[in-house]
């Protein structure tokens, strides 16, 4: 007998920008597995529910406890912010389930924090864009400042996750002196704390003034194409309609 696991984005943790296949899944499991954190974000609804973690830097740790857990006969669920197969555990999930064949994954997506962030913003992304994370735990910063001059070579809209951290400081400040090599410094650009929990925070800027700006880690921020423009506060990223 196969076991499922549920692999879920929960997108910013608040139920209603949960979707309901999201919220199904988390009723059906007996068990929650994830990153403090975001358990923390589930509330009284699933609090039922069996929780168990992992510290950060135990990602694999995390994954191999889901099949464990699903293999004794528990309904499990992964928890990712966001979405889980953007920087989330669901590729993770597939490797580690190589050696678990008696169980198959059903991942169910999230709101990822472009989208989530963009419409806190306007419309900074109606166009083609990408998305770069400036984590360099993972991918050397040579490969990410490949992908950010990439990014600002082909005029793509861009949303930067990962944007700062203790270690980190000073990240933003060295991506956006990439991307001037290539953009204009009054490139309209911006930024969203704490998407749709407490304390939301919405800034524009240019890019020179964003290169100034100290950001958080719970920060998206976005960084127009050469369409871009501001409106009321707003960014908005023209499709290129005739009007």
């Amino acid at each position: 007998m196969k076991h499922n696991i549920y692999v879920i984005g929960m997108g910013p943790g608040v139920e209603e920008m949960m979707t309901p296949q999201a919220i199904n899944a988390l009723e059906e499991s007996e068990v929650i597995i994830g990153y403090t954190v975001y358990l923390d974000l589930l509330g009284e609804r699933f609090s039922g529910k069996e929780f168990m973690s992992t510290p950060m830097k135990k990602e694999v740790e995390r994954c191999r406890m889901c099949f464990e857990e699903a293999t004794k006969g528990k309904k499990v669920a992964m928890i990712c912010s966001g979405d889980a197969g953007v920087y989330g555990m669901a590729s993770l999930m597939y490797e580690v389930g190589k050696d678990y064949p008696n169980c198959e994954l059903t991942i169910i997506p999230g709101i990822t924090a472009a989208n989530s962030g963009a419409a806190c913003l306007g419309a900074p992304i109606n166009h083609d864009y990408c998305v770069i994370s400036l984590s360099d735990l993972l991918t050397p910063w040579e490969v990410i400042e490949k992908r950010l001059r990439a990014a600002a070579s082909g005029d793509f809209c861009i949303s930067i996750y990962n944007p700062s951290s203790h270690k980190r400081a000073d990240y933003l400040s060295k991506a956006c002196d990439i991307l001037l090599e290539q953009i204009e410094e009054n490139r309209i650009c911006g930024y969203v704390e704490n998407i749709g929990r407490e304390g939301t925070r919405t800034v524009t800027c240019t890019l020179n003034e964003l290169k100034k700006h100290s950001v958080n880690m719970f920060t998206t921020v976005f960084i127009g194409n050469s369409q871009t423009y501001e409106q009321d506060g707003k960014m908005i990223t023209k499709r290129g309609y005739h009007l």
